[in-house]
């Protein structure tokens, strides 16, 4: 495991402010970790949250979430904070569901709205 914690950060559609509220409220303890995020979800923490180092890999659509769960079955992420819009239409499903499955083979964190993800912000702390 890393010493440092990387969390992974993906917001769909109408949760982006929402990631972006999020990321705010817990700047200071994210400033401690490595923060990964999808590319849209991590312009979007980054505007929010200058001072935080977000590393933006690719659009959800577009292989992001893949490359999330490739680092997650590399051990590089420790936790995944992913908020889903039940609301509308997902049209890469198929990729959603397969990063959740690697996070619960490698029994990782995750977080799929902000109450739980306050929750294990909340118990990660020492």
């Amino acid at each position: 495991m890393a010493s440092q914690t990387c969390v992974a950060l993906i917001a769909h559609d109408e949760k982006k402010d929402d990631m972006a509220a999020f990321a705010q409220a817990n700047e200071a303890i994210f400033a401690n970790w490595k923060i990964v995020a999808t590319g849209t979800t991590g312009g979007r923490v980054q505007e929010a949250c200058p001072s935080l180092n977000v590393i933006r890999l690719k659009s959800g659509p577009l292989g992001g979430d893949q490359q999330i769960g490739a680092m997650i079955a590399t051990g590089d992420v420790q936790m995944l904070i992913f908020f889903v819009d039940p609301l509308t239409a997902m049209p890469h499903d198929v990729d959603v569901k397969a990063l959740m499955r690697l996070a619960t083979v490698y029994d990782i964190p995750m977080a799929l709205n902000r109450a739980t993800a306050e929750r294990l912000i909340d118990f990660s702390q020492p």
